[in-house]
């Protein structure tokens, strides 16, 4: 696995023959059965200062982020405190966004954590939609609102369907979040620090950079060579569904007053997020019950696919059938990724899991490098078994 996978790497990084670097930096990190079987800070956090990764090299996280508030739920609901047919409106009785015949249904913790609550993202509009229009923050640009703000501008805008009834992929995770706090009494900072990181002994992930030297300069795959990200930098990916644009802040990360984002705001390192994956592996120890987990884990998109071959649980795609997906990975594989560069999965038939943060986008989210390093882990793997 060593040499397959530091290949891909190397090619993505320097190919070559005049051909365009796809990848900037990166750290690899794969484990099976909770045993580290590879690992690899590659390439630079800062191409120009050519300043390498390194394994504690902090990345933005964008939706990975997704992983720290949706266990912060789980412990949640593990303790009571949260139940998934909960109202939204119980802890913030402002929420009240309504569907197009003007008719405020109830949008419960389940809605959030599975994206069926009928909110959406300004990404899967296009340009002139109604997120736009309403001024929403995705909570990766530097907008200037606070959290309550934002959410009141979600509220203002018509839901897609009746909760329940679909999946979109949305803003439910920071309205999530906002619910998370007042439940925990705190801000979203503090709850997931003392329900999730500190029983786990993360430090340095947050919603503000913890060590400004450690924190990789974001990139933008370009020719001839990946570019610097801007500070309000737009990118549209018509293929990816992004038509409405993904607006990047990378400042937002130094900017403690910037509101905390559920879905995209934290900071962290590779090997923090590992350590979340390793809980779910793990049937939920330390932080919740495996009953727990069992609700977390479950595909709750129905006949509604969320890529082809995949369904849809809390936050993460499900692997329904390897073929239509064209995967080597097992049926009830769940994955994600953020759209600064990041990919994640956990294959649970393999006790396998692997994450791949890098500082380019958007091919270290759904690139051909994320798709070579699963298949050369799929290959070692096999060629172990025989």
């Amino acid at each position: 696995m060593q040499r397959s996978l530091d290949n891909v790497i190397d090619d993505a990084i320097n190919p070559g023959d005049g051909l365009t670097p796809t990848i900037v930096g990166t750290v690899v990190l794969v484990s099976q059965c909770g045993k580290r079987v590879y690992q690899r800070a590659a390439g630079y956090a800062d191409w120009e200062s050519q300043i390498p990764v390194t394994l504690d090299t902090l990345f933005r996280l964008s939706s990975v982020t997704k992983l720290f508030t949706t266990l912060a739920a789980g412990v949640l609901l593990d303790q009571g405190k949260l139940k998934l047919e909960d109202k939204v409106t119980q802890w913030l009785p402002w929420f009240t966004p309504k569907l197009v015949d003007g008719t405020a249904p109830d949008i419960t913790i389940g809605h959030l954590l599975c994206h069926s609550a009928g909110l959406n993202y300004g990404f899967s509009e296009s340009p002139d939609g109604p997120y736009h229009q309403a001024g929403i923050s995705d909570g990766l640009d530097n907008s200037g609102l606070t959290l309550e703000e934002n959410l009141k501008r979600i509220a203002s805008v018509p839901l897609l369907y009746p909760p329940g009834t679909a999946i979109q992929y949305s803003v439910a995770t920071d309205v999530l979040g906002a619910v998370i706090a007042k439940v925990h009494g705190t801000d979203l900072s503090q709850a997931i620090r003392s329900l999730v990181t500190e029983p786990l002994g993360i430090s340095q992930t947050d919603f503000t950079v913890t060590d400004s030297d450690r924190l990789a300069e974001p990139y933008v795959n370009d020719f001839p060579r990946p570019r610097r990200m801007g500070e309000d930098e737009l990118m549209v990916d018509e293929q990816s569904g992004m038509s409405g644009g993904i607006h990047y802040s990378p400042g937002r990360a130094f900017d403690s007053t910037a509101f905390q984002s559920g879905g995209a705001g934290m900071v962290g390192m590779a090997e923090d997020v590992e350590r979340l994956l390793q809980v779910l592996r793990t049937d939920g120890y330390p932080l919740f019950s495996q009953a727990t987990l069992n609700q977390l884990l479950t595909d709750r998109a129905g006949t509604q696919e969320m890529n082809p071959g995949w369904g849809f649980a809390s936050s993460w795609q499900v692997l329904r059938n390897p073929m239509i997906a064209d995967s080597p990975q097992s049926p009830g594989t769940i994955s994600w990724g953020g759209v600064y560069g990041h990919n994640w999965f956990i294959d649970f038939e393999q006790s396998l899991s692997v994450v791949i943060l890098t500082n380019t986008a958007p091919e270290g989210l759904f690139g051909e490098f994320v798709q070579d390093i699963r298949d050369r882990v799929y290959t070692a793997l096999l060629a172990k078994a025989s």
